[in-house]
């Protein structure tokens, strides 16, 4: 029995690997080969999906396993939720082991902060900042070269021939007459030592790399094969709805359960520390009795300022000084100081609050024993989820099991910590024994979620043809860290967040000065695709048309001016001004925009054209984007990704935005939030730059450029600068 039918429920019956089992299997020869990343192989009993349902191979190491039916199988450290790692990072395994790219498949990784840490945040193993590529790549490129290296030993050793007259290519290795396939030598391989340091190819040498390869979980995602949370039907499976506060913050004082209990099929009432949870046979049944549940609310506690309210104490903050972020020259001196040919350009900038509306709403299966538990979910953080629902449930965190699955995107949702999976794992607790499926709705996840932070800048600069001579900025947000287990990223006074993309703009200007200011509320945030990043872009990009405008330069030039000593910058910026035929005729009406950006590692230019239609809609003809990221690993994912984020960053533009009445959140569904509809998504060219340097991320870079792009072009069709999101003109 696979995977696939213990989790749909197709077949029952007992089923596991011990350890004893394992090593009696592998250490037969009839097992499978697994290598980690530079170590010997540590091995270990787990219960993980394979790609073909296969049970003989039911054993993990690191990152690679190759079996004797001669599959070769990527272990997946990240969460795919759409950006498509179980691609990309098969990709790199395959391409330094020269397997074939059929014969290549992944399983996810089981939480395990030892050996699938992200390496750039310490023992933690999480997705997320668009590290997934950046931070396997040498990981993975070892490993595969680990396992070639001792397929190649194991062959010289069984024909009696020189290492060196050994060629692997698409999966068989060969010398002479003699070939083989990586399954038919595996156990002899698997006796090998371990390369202390593997030779790894050229970029030259590359067959996979920079190359079109089929994704590997397309077959699965359009047939209905693959395993998201909402799939997932275990004996006994019960479904739980939570009736949360309506604002943020509040607290449950009590309830009246009798009426929700009488519903058919309806299980318990129980109260949980964030709300009062139905649980019941099937959703509906959980839904019915939740409707009607009474629920005495505390909101003492909570918001009661409207979004207009809200804004507005930001804006009298960001006019006060704030926090210094950044500092060069004396931009007060300079600014005050006007000579002749300079003017002084001033403006203020709103960002909304957003929420992350992800297409599959929360969602955890949990199930609770007397000294254990089991989750499946799409966990973008196993480790941090394992450690804090131990904690909660007061056992171990080896006693608690993640089972990593698909999610329906993300964009940062998924990974915070004491939200929805501890609100999962307390109503399972009341229920021991007995799987429990928490589900959120599409009103929850709006209601109950956390939001990219409303934002307020103000800006003030001195310019003239020569350039950018002075430029002052105070930034105004709630925080993302302050108060959660993600503190301790706040080094100094200000949630870097509030200013990300500003304080390290590559712009050259002898004067400049950033203040910061985090703004206090009981709404609750997190990052948002790309972060601050998101927001900030805007505003910086914005403010720089605005500025070449006074400056009497045309936007692209303007900006090629101030990055002189920018190539990486300068090489995204003119590929896309290329591309894109920047300057020439267009119809009235139509306008292009440009904006640059960085963000986690890679640079991004965009050009977008846009046009007003007769009742003065922006509609988005084409975007052009080019983008550096380094070695293209996968170039059909970067397009994929970038032409995704240019459609999610236009929601932001067109029409997202979560607005406050009295402190409640007045967006309940994509009836009033409104993400872009299919008729809205431009055409989009994506071109990447040809680079030697190691793989950057690709997943979020893509959306900070698209808002300042399609809000310059509005400002050159109307003359008018455009200072809030989402764009009404």
């Amino acid at each position: 029995m696979n995977i696939r039918q213990r989790l749909l429920g197709e077949a029952s019956g007992s089923h596991s690997l011990d350890r004893r089992q394992f090593i009696k299997r592998v250490g037969g020869g009839g097992g499978a080969f697994v290598l980690g990343c530079a170590v010997a192989p540590l091995i270990i009993a787990g219960t993980n999906p394979l790609v073909n349902g296969d049970d003989s191979a039911l054993v993990f190491n690191a990152f690679l396993k190759i079996t004797p039916e001669n599959q070769v199988i990527v272990v997946i450290k990240h969460l795919d939720k759409g950006q498509g790692v179980t691609t990309g990072l098969a990709t790199i395994v395959a391409e330094e082991l020269d397997a074939d790219w059929s014969q290549v498949g992944w399983e996810f990784a089981p939480a395990d902060g030892a050996k699938y840490n992200n390496i750039f945040w310490g023992n933690s193993q999480g997705t997320g900042g668009s590290t997934s590529i950046a931070n396997s790549w040498q990981q993975l490129r070892n490993a595969g070269a680990s396992a070639r290296q001792m397929m190649v030993n194991a062959a010289a050793k069984k024909w009696g021939v020189n290492s060196s007259s050994i060629q692997v290519s698409n999966g068989v290795v060969s010398a002479g007459e003699n070939r083989a396939t990586f399954g038919g030598l595996v156990a002899l391989a698997a006796q090998q030592p371990v390369p202390a340091a593997p030779t790894l190819k050229s970029t030259k040498a590359f067959n996979l790399i920079g190359k079109h390869v089929s994704r590997k979980d397309s077959y699965i995602k359009t047939t209905g094969k693959a395993i998201f949370t909402q799939d997932i039907q275990l004996d006994g499976l019960l479904t739980a709805l939570v009736k949360y506060p309506p604002k943020m913050g509040g607290r449950a004082k009590k309830f009246d359960a009798s009426k929700a209990k009488a519903i058919e099929g309806v299980i318990d009432v129980v109260q949980i520390p964030r709300g009062i949870a139905v649980v019941a046979t099937g959703f509906w049944a959980a839904k019915k009795a939740r409707d009607i549940l009474t629920v005495d609310w505390d909101l003492s506690a909570c918001e009661t300022r409207s979004s207009e309210e809200l804004y507005t104490s930001m804006e009298i903050q960001a006019a006060t000084k704030g926090h210094v972020i950044g500092e060069r020259g004396d931009a007060n001196a300079a600014i005050v100081a006007l000579g002749k040919g300079e003017k002084i350009v001033e403006a203020s900038y709103r960002v909304p609050f957003l929420a992350h509306a992800t297409m599959e709403p929360m969602n955890c299966v949990v199930r609770v024993g007397d000294a254990s538990c089991e989750l499946w979910f799409g966990s973008q953080m196993p480790t941090t989820d394992q450690q804090q629902v131990a904690a909660y449930l007061g056992l171990p965190p080896e006693k608690v099991t993640i089972n990593t699955l698909f999610a329906g995107g993300s964009f940062g949702r998924r990974a915070s910590p004491g939200d929805y999976v501890i609100d999962a794992a307390a109503i399972a607790q009341a229920f021991k024994g007995k799987p429990v499926k928490m589900v959120w709705t599409r009103e929850d996840d709006m209601n109950a979620g956390k939001f990219r932070p409303g934002a307020v800048h103000k800006l003030k600069a001195k310019v003239s043809r020569e350039g950018v001579l002075a430029w002052q900025q105070h930034s105004v947000a709630p925080s993302i860290f302050r108060g959660t287990d993600f503190e301790f990223f706040i080094k100094g006074a200000v949630d870097p967040t509030v200013t990300e993309g500003i304080a390290d703009m590559p712009y050259k200007m002898p004067h400049f000065l950033l203040h910061g200011s985090e703004f206090t509320t009981p709404l609750t945030h997190l990052w948002w695709r790309s972060v601050g990043h998101s927001g900030n872009a805007f505003i910086v990009e914005s403010f720089i048309d605005q500025l070449a405008r006074a400056a009497e330069q045309d936007p692209l030039n303007f900006r090629r001016s101030l990055l002189q000593n920018e190539p990486r910058w300068l090489g995204v910026l003119n590929l896309a001004a290329e591309k894109s035929g920047w300057g020439k005729p267009m119809p009235v009406g139509r306008a292009q925009g440009i904006a640059v950006h960085k963000a986690m590692g890679s640079w991004v230019a965009q050009v977008a054209e846009v046009e007003l239609d007769a009742e003065r809609n922006v509609v988005v003809k084409k975007v052009y984007c080019a983008v550096d990221c380094g070695i293209a690993v996968n170039p059909d994912v970067i397009r994929a990704q970038m032409e995704g984020s240019i459609g999610f960053a236009l929601g932001q533009v067109l029409g997202e935005q979560i607005t406050f009445k009295d402190g409640y959140v007045e967006q309940q569904n994509f009836n009033r939030y409104k993400p872009i509809r299919i008729s809205q998504m431009p055409d989009v060219e994506v071109h990447i730059v040809a680079s030697q340097e190691p793989p950057t991320g690709v997943g979020e870079p893509g959306v900070p450029p698209l808002a300042p792009a399609v809000a310059n072009a509005v400002f050159a069709i109307t003359g008018k600068p455009v200072t809030t999101l989402p764009i009404n003109v």
